[in-house]
C-alpha cells in the first residue's frame, strides 16, 4: 500500500513546480526548496518541522503589531459577515474605509488631509506618480514629467516604481529605469567621506539635488522622492537635519517632495510617522505594511490640501482616471483601524522602548571581527559585515552572503533580512519583550562568530 509523502515534502515540491516566489533566484529557489511557516504568535514563527523563530524582520518589515492579535481577526470577520467588499466607484463605499480614511489624515503630519488607499506599498508609489502628472498638467505645466529618487532607495517593483528604485537587481534585465527617472547619490553615511561632518553631507546632498534640477532643467521637473531611512538599500539612516532640508531644497525649487514611509510608517522608528521626528510636512506621503500590520494587504497615498485641490480644480466635472477595483477594501480598512488601535494601546510605547534597547544591544556586535558598522532608529536596524574594518572592505559577492548569512541565523532561531552586500537587517514586531530583543542580539552574535570560522572568510581575512 503507497503511502502519501510528509505534508512538508509534498508542499516543497508543489512550491518547486508552482509557484514563483518575489525577488528570488527561480534556478536557486528550484535548488533550496521551500521552508514553510506553519503558524505565529507574538514575534515568534514555528515552520513545518516544529522550530520556533524570533521573527526579527517582522516578515518583510510588515507585522508591525505581531502575529496572532484575535481582536484584528475578529474585526476582519465581523467585516467579512457584513459586507466583504464594495466598490468606490460610482461614489460608492463602506464605513470602514472612510473611518480609516479619517484616521489617518487626522494624525498624519500637517495637511495630508486625503486619502487614496492601494493595494501595497509598491502601486501606492505608482500611483503617486500618476497623481503628479496629472497635478502638473492641471497647473498648466505638462512638460513637468522628470522624476528623481536617490541611490539605494527603493520605492517598488512596479514598472515605473521600479525606475525610481535606485537597486541594480530590480533594473537588470527589466529595460528600467526610464529617461524620465534621475538618481542623486545616497547620503550613506559609512562609506561618505564627510561623515564626521553631518552639516557637510547635508550640504553635500541639497547642492547635488540643485545641480541635477538645473541639469534637467527646472522648468522640467515634477517630483523628488525619498525614504526617511533607506531600507531595501542596506538601512541607511540619513544625517539629523538631511531629509529637512532636502524637503526645503524642493519647496524652494518649486518641485514636489514625496515621502515614501511604506517601511517606516506606523511606529517602526518610534512615532507613527518618521517624518514627524524630521519635522516635515511632505506634499505626498506612501505608506503599507505596517497599515495592517501584514494581515491583509493595503497601502496608502496621503495627498496634502494644496496638490489634492490643484488635481480637483484641474479635473472639474471630469473623472480623474485611475483607480483600482479593491482600492479601499472594506475588510483591509477594518483591519487597519484595529491594528491603528492596537499601536495605540500600547505598542508604540513598547516599540520605542525595544528599539532602544535593539540598538544599544547590536552596538555591543561593534567590536566583532567582522562588524565594519551598526545603524538605525527605533525598531529598525542594520549590521554591516565587512572583511577589512579599516578599509571597509565588504564581503566577497562570490561568497553568496545573502544565502549563507540567512541560513546561518535560521539554525540558530531567528529571522532576519540577509543583503546581498553583506548586511544584516532588522526589523522586529513592535510587540517585542526585552528577553526577545536580548535574544535577538545573542542569537546574531553566534551567526558572527560561526561566519569567521567558515573556511572561505577566514582565507579571505588572512
Amino acid at each position: 500500500m503507497l503511502t502519501k509523502p510528509p505534508l512538508s515534502n509534498s508542499l516543497v515540491e508543489l512550491d518547486r513546480r508552482h509557484l514563483i516566489h518575489p525577488v528570488s533566484s527561480f534556478r536557486g529557489h528550484e535548488a533550496r526548496g521551500v521552508r514553510i511557516l506553519t503558524s505565529a504568535s507574538g514575534a515568534t514563527v514555528t515552520d513545518s518541522e516544529g522550530r520556533q523563530l524570533i521573527d526579527g524582520f517582522a516578515g518583510l518589515w510588515c507585522v508591525n503589531a505581531g502575529y496572532g492579535h484575535e481582536s484584528v481577526i475578529e474585526a476582519a470577520a465581523r467585516q467579512m459577515r457584513a459586507l466583504p467588499y464594495a466598490t468606490g466607484y460610482f461614489d460608492l463605499g463602506a464605513e470602514a474605509p472612510v473611518r480609516l480614511a479619517a484616521a489617518l489624515a487626522e494624525r498624519a503630519p500637517g495637511d495630508l488631509n486625503h486619502v487614496y488607499f492601494t493595494l501595497g506599498g509598491s502601486d501606492a508609489v505608482d500611483s503617486t506618480i500618476r497623481f503628479i502628472r496629472y497635478y502638473w498638467h492641471a497647473r498648466g505645466q505638462p512638460q513637468r514629467d522628470q522624476f528623481i529618487s536617490v541611490a539605494s532607495g527603493y520605492h517598488g517593483s512596479t514598472s515605473m516604481g521600479a525606475g525610481l528604485t535606485a537597486l541594480p537587481l530590480f533594473h537588470d534585465g527589466f529595460g528600467v529605469p526610464y529617461s524620465w527617472q534621475h538618481k542623486i547619490a545616497s547620503h550613506d553615511l559609512y562609506r561618505n567621506p564627510h561623515a564626521d561632518d553631518p552639516q557637510s553631507v547635508i550640504s553635500t546632498s541639497v547642492a547635488e539635488l540643485r545641480a541635477k534640477v538645473a541639469e534637467i532643467g527646472a522648468e522640467r521637473v515634477a517630483a523628488f522622492y525619498v525614504e526617511p531611512i533607506q531600507g531595501s538599500g542596506g538601512v541607511l539612516v540619513p544625517p539629523p537635519g538631511w531629509i529637512k532640508a532636502m524637503r526645503e531644497a524642493c519647496r524652494d525649487l518649486s518641485i514636489l517632495f514625496v515621502a515614501d514611509e511604506v517601511i517606516t510608517g506606523f511606529g517602526r522608528t518610534g512615532p507613527l510617522f518618521a517624518c514627524e521626528d524630521d519635522g516635515i510636512v511632505p506634499d505626498l506621503m506612501t505608506v503599507a505594511k505596517g497599515l495592517t500590520s501584514g494581515y491583509l494587504p493595503m497601502g496608502a497615498v496621503l495627498m496634502s490640501d494644496h496638490v489634492y485641490e490643484v488635481i480637483a480644480e484641474g479635473a472639474g466635472a471630469k473623472a480623474v482616471g485611475h483607480g483600482f477595483t479593491y482600492s479601499a477594501h472594506p475588510v483591509c480598512a477594518a483591519v487597519a483601524l484595529e491594528v491603528l488601535s492596537l499601536y495605540e494601546s500600547g505598542l508604540l510605547e513598547n516599540g520605542r522602548a525595544m528599539g532602544a534597547r535593539l540598538q544599544a544591544g547590536l552596538a555591543t556586535l561593534c567590536d566583532h571581527p567582522l562588524v565594519g558598522d551598526v545603524r538605525g532608529r527605533g525598531m529598525l536596524a542594520a549590521v554591516e559585515l565587512v572583511t577589512d574594518k579599516a578599509e571597509k572592505t565588504p564581503l566577497p559577492a562570490e561568497l553568496n552572503a545573502a544565502t549563507r548569512l540567512f541560513d546561518r541565523a535560521w539554525d540558530q532561531g531567528l529571522v532576519v533580512r540577509a543583503f546581498a552586500q553583506g548586511v544584516f537587517g532588522y526589523a522586529p514586531p513592535l510587540c517585542c519583550t526585552a528577553p526577545e530583543i536580548d535574544a535577538i542580539v545573542e542569537r546574531t552574535r553566534k551567526v558572527l562568530d560561526l561566519t569567521l570560522e567558515d573556511p572561505e572568510i577566514r582565507e579571505v581575512l588572512r
